[in-house]
């Protein structure tokens, strides 16, 4: 079922907020939320691919979130440079 589009927003807004934090990347409000949200995506679609399922609540979620948006920041980097 999921968390539900306003429950992603917020869910990918932290998430992305925190990997910025984290990754040290100076990135917008509006951009914090598509990392978390787009992270999130990717890192569970690749999750399942291996068997590993995150729970469809707030917690795993925004870890799975801010691993797949610092995982993306790195990424851009890798591309910028």
């Amino acid at each position: 079922m999921g968390l539900g589009f306003f429950a992603s927003i917020i869910v990918g807004g932290l998430a992305g907020w925190i990997a910025s934090m984290i990754m040290k990347a100076d990135t917008g409000l509006f951009l914090n939320i598509i990392l978390g949200i787009v992270g999130a995506a990717v890192l569970n679609l690749i999750l399942g691919w291996i068997g590993i399922y995150a729970a469809d609540s707030w917690l795993p979620q925004l870890v799975v979130g801010i691993v797949g948006a610092s995982g993306l920041i790195a990424a851009v980097r890798a591309v910028r440079s």
